[in-house]
């Protein structure tokens, strides 16, 4: 007669199965509500109803499990069972119902939702990282901590050359009927040169010797507006230094190495609210740094109770210190003055007025009323091209760690004492 037999197994078991992942990706759970545990089946693994035999029971079990069809002719193999238990419904001769409920590694609590499962982390010195134990031999995850950048390089002081200035001509001369040349009423004649002059002899605008203007001389006083400095721009440099400034020595190091190794052990723990995980080498097999038992989390993390120690790791830095470039500002402070010459004839030969004129002020001056103003000629005879405010040259930049991973730890056991 067929009979159903298979030993029912709880979600928390069913979890123990799953396969660890690799960290960074490791998923929380793949549970079941309820499983079915086959011993004999030549397929491994577990099924979403009970299995059939056909043989009798060797003993008894759960009668609403293990005899759901035998009906009568179960006898006693049905008799002691109850329904639902969490153990064999019966036994099949040569199957140890105990095999499977046996951690070959430790038994651990579980992680909580979104963190890995636990793995083995070894943490110390780079020059002494072991290679994964037999029991946890893929590498889940390599990091750093403990930075030491080195020393920041110095910067330079900064400078700015002089400006390329230029000194603008005063174009737009003017006579007027009166002295001062800013009296109310005054009739202004131009006696302009022409645009963009260079300061060279020009009879452009000549007013003739007695010319009247609305019953006055035109020309009894001559005014030359002020020159302008055309300020161009600096050119920053880096000042000379006596001493070549000295190159870090290094790029920086971390002073601690993590090594996450991860693999698998399927058997579950009698406790649903741990998971069966390999166990830490021991004895000689074991590196002067013992292996850790910790979950893993992206970036920085609080640690939950079950796993108190918190430690976090980096995947590099990166080190953008150094100096802001040299600039110069606008120039300021520049000035220049002009001889300004005024000649009776148009050819700059008989002359009748002459006058330094300022960038700092126009220049108004009498002359002798009805003189011809046949042509006029300037030139440059001073010129301070003022200076500009340098500008960079101070620190900038920062060293950032980059690829933060938080381990939560469980506390490293307290070694037996030593016998007196």
């Amino acid at each position: 007669m067929m009979r159903r037999w298979a030993r029912r197994v709880k979600s928390a078991m069913v979890m123990a199965s799953c396969t660890t992942i690799v960290l960074g990706t490791w998923a929380g759970g793949c549970a079941t509500p309820e499983a079915w545990y086959c011993p004999w089946d030549p397929e491994p693994g577990f099924k979403k109803s009970p299995c059939l035999v056909m043989e009798e029971p060797a003993e008894g079990g759960d009668g609403a499990d293990a005899c759901g069809d035998a009906g009568p002719d179960a006898g006693d193999a049905c008799a002691d069972g109850g329904a639902g238990a969490d153990f064999d419904s019966a036994t099949v001769p040569g199957f140890d119902p105990t095999l499977r409920e046996t951690c070959t590694g430790q038994c651990v609590p579980r992680e909580p939702l979104g963190w890995s499962e636990p793995s083995l982390v070894w943490i110390g010195p780079p020059d002494r990282a072991p290679e994964c134990p037999a029991a946890a031999p893929s590498v889940g995850y390599e990091g750093h901590a403990d930075f030491t950048a080195p020393a920041p390089r110095p910067c330079p002081a900064c400078l700015c050359d002089p400006p390329d200035a230029s000194c603008e001509l005063p174009a737009v001369w003017s006579a007027y009927t009166s002295f001062p040349c800013d009296v109310p009423g005054a009739t202004e004649t131009p006696f302009a040169a022409p645009g963009g002059w260079d300061g060279a002899c020009t009879s452009a605008g000549a007013i003739a010797a007695g010319e009247m203007c609305d019953g006055a001389l035109c020309a009894q006083s001559l005014e030359i507006p002020a020159p302008r400095v055309l300020p161009g721009s600096c050119a920053p440099r880096i000042a000379e230094s006596l001493e070549e400034p000295e190159e870090p020595e290094s790029a920086g190091s971390f002073a601690l190495f993590a090594r996450a190794c991860t693999g698998t052990a399927f058997a579950p723990c009698s406790d649903p609210g741990m998971i069966c995980t390999p166990a830490p080498p021991t004895g000689d097999a074991a590196p002067p740094e013992a292996f850790l038992t910790c979950i893993y989390h992206e970036g920085e993390q609080d640690c939950p109770a079950t796993y108190p120690d918190r430690h976090v790791f980096y995947a590099g830095a990166e080190d953008t210190r150094g100096c802001a470039p040299c600039g110069c500002a606008d120039p300021a402070g520049g000035s220049c003055s002009v001889l300004a010459s005024a000649f009776s004839d148009g050819a700059c030969s008989h002359f009748a007025v002459g006058v330094v004129v300022s960038s700092e002020a126009p220049f108004c001056g009498t002359i002798s009323p009805g003189t011809a103003l046949g042509s006029k000629s300037a030139s440059v005879v001073s010129l301070d091209p003022g200076a500009c405010e340098p500008t960079g040259g101070e620190p900038n930049g920062s060293v950032a760690l980059l690829g933060a991973a938080t381990f939560c730890c469980r506390p490293e056991p307290i070694p037996d004492p030593v016998p007196a």
